[in-house]
């Protein structure tokens, strides 16, 4: 039984054995900790997995064929896996506490993932994972070049970002029309961010939905009714210029104007 690739959920299957190991292993050891699957296809990163004794392992996956592939293939998936669309899942009544986060993530919904990983950022100290290039590029990215954006403010506020490896496309079943990479997310040492956490999300997002704009225009919507005199720092550079320190200056000001 095989499981076909469907284009609709972004499906790639990894082939790979050697690339498997490498992203299981880039998981850090943690005793007997809770680990979440999202999207196992046909289990090339399960069957390592299932073999870590510090893994207590569930996963999640929204493809019915890989489902019953999964159950015959790995027995020890009974009552592990769950068939469910992750970015609707509530996760909460999976895990009670804290978890890390492991898959090769479908690469159309990357982006909603690592959004909804944001909202439980307090339970989830460790994400590895196996995206599109671009994505990883930038979300490892430093200010100051094209690449950094939206991603890169809102988890480089909560995580440190690590850039493990690259991936060809030679890996993949199909094989995909982009490179891939493996990047870990570790949860920094931050506990609030000093400013309104929603107008920091709104300030990021409006500051790069217009990114070869001044901020000073960028945020206008933002800005509206403010006088001139107010004094507002970074106005007149552009949203890439700014690292998470300053788009949290750029919020305090905004708050308290």
């Amino acid at each position: 039984m095989e499981v076909r690739a469907k284009k609709a959920l972004g499906q790639h299957f990894l082939t790979d054995q050697s690339v498997a190991q490498r992203i299981v292993a880039t998981l850090s050891a943690d005793q007997a900790s809770q680990v979440l699957e999202i999207g196992p296809g046909m289990g090339v990163l399960t069957q390592y997995l299932l073999q870590r004794q510090d893994v207590d392992l569930k996963a999640v996956e929204l493809d019915s064929e890989s489902v019953a592939y999964l159950l015959t293939h790995f027995p020890g998936m009974q009552g592990r896996l769950l068939q469910a669309d992750y970015l609707k899942l509530d996760i909460h009544k999976v895990f009670p506490g804290s978890y890390r986060i492991i898959g090769n993530f479908p690469y159309n919904i990357s982006s909603q993932i690592f959004f909804k990983i944001l909202d439980d950022k307090d339970l989830v100290p460790e994400v590895v994972c196996m995206i599109q290039k671009e994505v990883a590029e930038r979300i490892a990215e430093k200010p100051g070049t094209k690449t950094y954006g939206i991603l890169s403010v809102l988890l480089q506020a909560w995580y440190d970002i690590e850039y493990c490896f690259t991936v060809g496309p030679g890996a993949f079943a199909p094989p995909p029309k982009v490179q891939s990479a493996v990047i870990r997310l570790t949860r920094n040492g931050r506990t609030s961010l000093d400013c309104d956490e929603k107008l920091f999300k709104t300030v990021v997002k409006t500051a790069f939905n217009q990114r070869r704009k001044t901020l000073r225009n960028a945020l206008k919507p933002l800005l509206n009714g403010r006088p001139e005199s107010v004094d507002i720092p970074f106005l007149d550079l552009r949203a890439e210029r700014l690292s998470v320190e300053d788009f949290i200056l750029l919020t305090q000001a905004i708050a308290a104007s």
